[in-house]
């Protein structure tokens, strides 16, 4: 882990290129890569923009807790402590991955941005805050959240009321007494209209464009993430059929209470749009007793309220814009073409293009098996490629 990287001269004023890899981002997925590589015989370093770790996990809401069961969200040689919650809260997760870094003594460098990549043929040229770097791989694992994205609605800035990301959700108790429109019927939204319908708000409506893949936290006692495994297994058309089958029989005809069917099954949306899995913990009940109401999706705002595509106006003291991230990759990675429209990377975890050999990406997509598995199962496959092309040079 330790070893000295293998430094091979370069131009004048150019970096000694590190004989492996530099991991971009010391999140789960980085950190799971970074410890795949160094068991496979790779050499190592990983660069984190922050001062320390976790940092993501530090600015989310107090009430944030993890929608992957606590046995399926830990990362290699390392578990939860003895009493975590079966889904552990954000404050357990940022410990978890202090332990891990810690437990194997993952080499990263704090407080270092990197602004551009470049590729040099043979190697990677880093262009960061702390100076050019180079090595022979380069794993982004920089997340496909690391962006809160609100979209330009027209009047929003006139808006009286507040108009906040899901990331900014704070503590459930701010909004007692307050009627709440969220805006995304994903993941986030139904994040939070479970953590609202346990407070006294006011009313509160659902904005919603596409109705949710979505599935109970629990059936009787039995967490449901706990057969994701199971799940990731099966053909993706089954996995989509037994999705809809489950949400259907707890739920029931959710479009009799305003919902869109959902445009696909749960399963396919994972790999064409990168829509996560909802989880309900109680917005269900809200919406089926009135307390949510579903609404079509937001047109614009005005002073005194937002309209609706329907023509219809609410007047909301606070707007939850559950509507996504984006990766924020454009600077870095702009002039390499290996983004889409929305600069999600067009390949990942042990998939790389041909034409740009030893750039990854990891954690870029969501799973059936949450970030954790995954990060764990794409950096185990990425090191695997690293080491088996170093065998063969």
């Amino acid at each position: 882990m330790g070893a000295e990287a293998k430094a091979l001269p370069l131009g004048v004023g150019e970096p000694a290129i590190l004989d492996g890899a530099i991991v971009i981002g010391a999140g789960a997925a980085g950190l799971a890569a970074a410890h795949a590589l160094a068991r496979a015989g790779v050499t190592v370093q990983i660069l984190e923009r922050e001062r320390r770790l976790a940092e993501s996990w530090h600015r989310r809401h107090d009430n944030l807790h993890l929608n992957t069961h606590r046995d399926l969200s830990s990362l290699p040689g390392v578990s939860y402590p003895a009493g975590t919650p079966a889904f552990p809260h954000r404050s357990a997760v940022i410990r978890h991955l202090n332990d891990f870094a810690e437990t194997h003594r993952l080499p990263i460098v704090f407080d270092v941005k990197v602004d551009e990549i470049e590729f040099r043929g043979a190697h990677w040229l880093l262009r960061t805050s702390a100076g050019l770097k180079a090595a022979r791989h380069v794993v982004i694992a920089t997340g496909r959240d690391r962006q809160p994205f609100i979209p330009a609605w027209k009047g929003m800035e006139d808006f009286s009321g507040s108009v906040i990301h899901s990331a900014e959700f704070g503590k459930a108790s701010d909004y007692a007494g307050k009627k709440v429109l969220v805006v995304g019927a994903g993941n986030s939204g139904f994040d939070a209209l479970n953590h609202l319908s346990r407070v006294d708000t006011g009313q509160m409506w659902l904005a919603a464009r596409n109705g949710p893949s979505l599935l109970p936290k629990r059936i009787g006692k039995i967490a449901v993430h706990r057969v994701s495994p199971l799940m990731a297994s099966l053909p993706t058309g089954l996995a989509d059929a037994v999705m809809a089958a489950t949400q259907r029989l707890v739920f029931g005809d959710l479009t009799k209470y305003g919902l869109p069917p959902a445009p696909a099954g749960g399963a396919s949306r994972l790999g064409s749009d990168y829509t996560a899995i909802a989880a309900d913990d109680g917005a269900v009940d809200a919406i089926k007793a009135g307390r949510i109401i579903v609404v079509p999706q937001l047109r614009e705002f005005r002073r005194e309220g937002v309209v609706l595509d329907d023509g219809q106006t609410v007047e909301p003291d606070i707007v939850i814009a559950a509507t996504g991230y984006r990766t924020g990759l454009e600077t870095m990675l702009g002039r390499l073409g290996v983004l889409d429209a929305k600069g999600v990377p067009l390949f990942n975890g042990a998939a790389n293009d041909p034409n740009l050999p030893g750039l990854w990406f990891t954690g870029m997509r969501p799973s059936i098996r949450g970030c954790f598995a995954n990060a764990r199962i794409q950096g185990m496959a990425i090191a695997g490629k690293i080491a088996g092309q170093k065998r063969q040079t």
